[in-house]
């Protein structure tokens, strides 16, 4: 079972509105009201004060973002403690506020599991700092905080990072974008599936008109692994018009010259229907063979990935989703680990992916 936005705003968006709820550090005396959760998946709009400066009359509406929600609910699993000020750093003023909302909700508990303090070689089990655990199958009573007593111990070591080198972009890719930080993600996300193709042993094909672009002190289309010419590949060379198809479409993987284990469009800046309808013209060129036709997106638009997919056009290409955050811990993994396809097979990939015929978004 996967945690989602939906299930957080739908949850919030059943407490209490006229009620007061306490954080649960004893340390902090703020409250926190709800004011508006705007489903399916957010921004939540809330009031909070604190009593020993200001009286409830004098909160003020903040807002808890989507983007921040979604975060929080890719870190969760059943029964496996989170803390929310690792998961966030230090990003969001109102971390402390969606912490306390969601524990207050039938499916969440807070705890204090053991921590793993090493000093030299020796390690001693410490009081543990709070964390929010999700228990779906043994709800309590909804509004109020419920404690879960638990025997985990967690070994605090930094969490992984995903690290991306400078991007410089020819002034003919950045003419009439109006967000190059949309850009720069797209194609950071780009570079991370080249990367991970060659680490499992794929060489990639990327966008013609994005391997120009200088990542660390390489163009794209120098680095490992880069396809560098539709037209030698085995799957492709004899279908001409699969090959002008394939000419724009974001990464495709290739395997020993015989298969083809994904073709991927990262959809960031651009409509998701756009994605779908240039794989479904690669599709319709080639030869019925086992391939994974995958949208790659921000986590937060998986509603929008399933929906689109779902459509009657697309039904042949049984869409896969392979979200941002998915994206990054499998590349992060791949740098920390060494992933070799010695290491794992091909269908390992899966486990980052969501097929999304049929699929229903989780509420």
């Amino acid at each position: 079972m996967k945690l989602t936005a939906s299930n957080i705003v739908k949850a919030i968006g059943s407490l209490p509105k006229d009620q007061w709820f306490e954080y649960i550090s004893e340390k902090s005396s703020t409250k926190v009201k709800i004011v508006s959760a705007t489903k399916p998946e957010g921004p939540i709009t809330i009031k909070r004060y604190k009593p020993a400066k200001e009286s409830p009359s004098d909160a003020k509406e903040t807002s808890i973002s989507v983007q921040m929600i979604w975060r929080i609910a890719n870190a969760f699993q059943e029964n496996m403690p989170i803390n929310f000020d690792r998961v966030l750093g230090a990003s969001y003023n109102t971390r402390s506020a969606l912490e306390a909302l969601m524990a207050h909700t039938p499916e969440f508990y807070w705890c204090t599991p053991g921590r793993i303090e090493l000093a030299n070689s020796t390690q001693e089990i410490k009081a543990g700092h709070k964390h929010l655990v999700w228990r779906p199958d043994t709800p309590h009573k909804n509004g109020v905080l419920e404690k879960f007593k638990t025997d985990l111990v967690i070994s605090e070591i930094p969490s992984t990072n995903a690290i991306y080198e400078a991007l410089q972009m020819p002034s003919v890719i950045t003419q009439g974008i109006t967000d190059i930080n949309v850009q720069r993600r797209h194609l950071q996300i780009q570079i991370a599936l080249v990367a991970i193709g060659h680490q499992l042993g794929f060489r990639t094909w990327v966008a013609r008109n994005d391997q120009g672009i200088t990542y660390g002190n390489k163009k794209v289309g120098e680095l490992d692994g880069i396809v560098v010419s539709l037209e030698q590949e085995n799957l492709l060379r004899a279908w001409g018009d699969a090959v002008k198809a394939a000419t724009h479409i974001d990464c495709i993987w290739f395997r020993n010259g015989k298969f083809m284990p994904a073709v991927m469009e990262v959809e960031h800046s651009t409509g998701v229907v756009t994605g779908l309808a240039r794989m479904k013209r690669l599709k319709d060129h080639l030869p019925s063979f086992q391939t994974r036709w995958v949208i790659v997106a921000p986590d937060e638009e998986r509603s929008k990935v399933l929906k689109e997919a779902n459509e009657p056009q697309f039904h042949d290409l049984k869409t896969m989703f392979f979200p941002y955050s998915a994206v990054d811990e499998l590349y992060a993994l791949c740098q920390k680990r060494k992933l070799t396809t010695k290491a794992v097979n091909e269908e390992f990939l899966d486990c980052f992916m969501e097929p999304c015929l049929n699929a229903l978004p989780l509420h």
